[in-house]
């Protein structure tokens, strides 16, 4: 900000002393007739030229650098906030509002941190150029303190009516944003059940309202835009027809008058500034807003007690579930959502109850809790790298581990070669593929207690068996978690719950279950058939 102040005066200044060196030439060159003070004056006016466009050009640099670093400054911010956050990133804002912080806001700031050190520049360039006039002629210097604060009266108003007309565009903008990305996430369930346009038409309403909002941040905007233009323009207008009076009646040489003219159309360029400051200013206030609104969004707090000092047993209060260490434990429920809400209390991700060997598990430190205890999810994202940088996750890429991780998972037809590349979010990845390539870095990971939400919903019967064959047989004598409905899981469970609004209505068994309780009878033939 420094250089670009540096700079941007220097550069403004330049321009301000350039009618000045003219008038010299025409003064005492052209009007005398001397050849050589008018070839000095004019090699001044060309050095002068020259040293403007290296400030100038310096000036821009560093404007464009400052604007940048302010604006890349601030992303790295957020994404660093977002990735505290965590877990807790989509319980306190949208995904809409953090991609409209990411796509628009930081840009604005950025613009808006210019205002510093252009602003700056500017006021300097319009004192220069009253303390010339003032030595040209008093009267006309005292047009420029006075006509400069007439200008920010005018449009000062218009600023803070699009700051506010601003803030609100910006929140509808947010929104309109968050419903989209739950379009663009929901997109394939929504191919499914045919509810395209029910949210096509629900989208068109709120863009026809952001829009619309748009149009009332508009109209200050394009009357400050004008003003910037012209009222410039008729503040030159009037020097000059002030200047000509006095030039006609002896007061000021041709070349004063001519240095006159040329120091009140410079003045333009930061009057002009000036203005556009105010309403890069006003944007770039609502933007700051909504970045450190996000940014003060609290942090759970990682510290806490000591985990375990080893394996321990795993409850959940709400739902009655318990979790016994070294078993393979499934959770049965008519909605697939009871189970993995208790999977989610149970991996500490949001309000739980839960304990862990007794304790309060929102007591423990989370590191801990993270680092012993997985919740592998069947819609977690992927990230882009190769097959063997994808399954190790977080985790040094070992291609031994890497392929048998792949084998439990049955996820060996993705590739053979552990260097082929998965796009962001799997998008280069059938749905039963995106599952099984989730499983396998879960396996990878290796984590005391799995809890795994439906692992198998994607993949057909087979590949359901083998699955389920391997990660028992992968996860002997270490707690795993199967939130599912699969017979082929059950079957192989050391214990199933039967969960009825999100409660324990029944343990034991698989094949217990089946004859002592119809509900969970009902339950497995309603969704797999009779035959199963």
């Amino acid at each position: 900000m420094a250089a670009g102040t540096l700079f941007g005066s220097a550069w403004f200044l330049a321009l301000a002393f350039t009618p000045y060196l003219i008038s010299r030439a025409v003064d005492e060159g052209v009007g005398p007739r001397s050849v050589p003070a008018l070839l000095a004056w004019t090699a001044a006016v060309l050095v002068l030229g020259a040293v403007s466009a290296g400030f100038g050009i310096m000036r821009h640099r560093s404007m464009t650098r400052l604007r940048l670093a302010a604006a890349l400054r601030t992303a790295d911010e957020v994404l660093e906030h977002a990735t505290r956050l965590g877990a807790a990133l989509p319980r306190r804002v949208t995904a809409g509002e953090v991609v409209t912080i990411g796509i628009s806001d930081v840009w604005t700031i950025g613009r808006a941190m210019n205002v510093g050190s252009v602003g700056v520049a500017a006021a300097l360039a319009c004192a220069m150029v009253a303390v010339l006039l003032f030595r040209t002629s008093p009267m006309l210097a005292l047009i420029v303190p006075v006509g400069v604060p007439v200008l920010g009266l005018v449009v000062g108003p218009l600023l803070n009516r699009t700051q506010r007309a601003g803030s609100h565009y910006r929140e509808r903008q947010g929104r309109l944003n968050a419903r989209l990305v739950d379009v663009v996430g929901g997109l394939r369930v929504l191919n499914g059940l045919g509810g395209k346009q029910t949210h096509l038409e629900r989208y068109e309403r709120e863009s026809e309202r952001v829009r619309e909002q748009g149009y009332r941040v508009g109209r200050p905007s394009s009357w400050i835009g004008a003003l910037g233009e012209g009222l410039p323009v008729v503040f030159l207008a009037v020097v000059i027809w002030l200047a000509a009076r006095l030039a006609a009646e002896g007061e000021l040489t041709v070349g004063e008058l001519m240095a006159v003219y040329g120091y009140t159309a410079m003045l333009v360029i930061p009057v002009s500034v000036f203005i556009f400051c105010g309403f890069d200013l006003a944007h770039g206030l609502v933007a700051a807003r909504r970045v450190t609104d996000f940014l003060r969004l609290p942090v759970d707090d990682p510290s806490g007690a000591p985990a375990p000092a080893g394996p321990a047993v795993l409850h959940d209060p709400q739902s009655g579930v318990t979790v016994e260490p070294g078993l393979l434990t499934a959770l049965a429920g008519a909605r697939p959502a009871d189970a993995a809400e208790v999977l989610d209390r149970l991996g500490r991700y949001g309000a739980t109850t839960a304990t862990w060997d007794g304790r309060r598990l929102d007591g423990i430190a989370v590191a801990e809790v993270r680092s012993r205890i997985l919740v592998a999810g069947n819609d977690a994202d992927l990230f882009a790298g190769s097959l063997r940088e994808v399954v190790a996750g977080r985790h040094e890429p070992d291609d031994e581990r890497v392929r048998e991780a792949i084998r439990v998972a049955v996820a060996h037809d993705v590739a053979d070669d552990l260097g082929r590349s998965v796009e962001w979010g799997g998008r280069n990845l059938s749905g039963g593929q995106r599952q099984r390539v989730r499983l396998a870095r879960a396996v990878y990971t290796d984590p005391e207690m799995l809890l795994a939400v439906e692992p198998t919903s994607a993949v057909d019967a087979h590949t359901e068996v083998a699955i389920a064959e391997r990660l028992a047989e992968a996860r002997a004598g270490r707690s795993t978690v199967v939130a599912t409905t699969s017979p082929v899981f059950l079957d192989r469970a050391d214990l199933v719950h039967y969960l009825v609004g999100g409660r324990v209505a029944a343990s034991g068994a698989h094949h217990e279950l089946l004859a002592t309780e119809p509900g969970y009878r009902a339950l497995v033939t309603r969704v797999f058939g009779e035959d199963e």
